[in-house]
């Protein structure tokens, strides 16, 4: 199964284990997380389902680059990273 990990930022604000799930493309991954825990939702997608600016996903050490459709295809041994950006100074 694929695994979706969360940032450690992310997990003070909400308990986001990670997800094991058998989804085969980073949308339906996600979907899976979001029916666990629905206020996550809200950290990782805009009002129109698009990824937020400052939230980064890596899927098999790749950064994805699809924030609209988040189509990126899964394997069965997927790791996918959900990642805030960070800034300040």
């Amino acid at each position: 199964m694929a695994t979706v990990a969360f940032t450690p930022q992310l997990r003070r604000f909400l308990a986001v284990p990670d997800v094991d799930t058998h989804a085969t493309t980073l949308r339906d991954a996600l979907e899976t997380a979001f029916a666990l825990n629905p206020r996550l939702r809200g950290y990782v997608l805009d009002d129109q389902g698009h990824l937020r600016a400052n939230v980064v996903i890596f899927v098999d050490g790749r950064r994805s680059s699809d924030r609209v459709m988040l189509a990126d295809p899964l394997s069965a041994h997927s790791r996918v990273h959900v990642l805030q950006a960070l800034s300040g100074g």
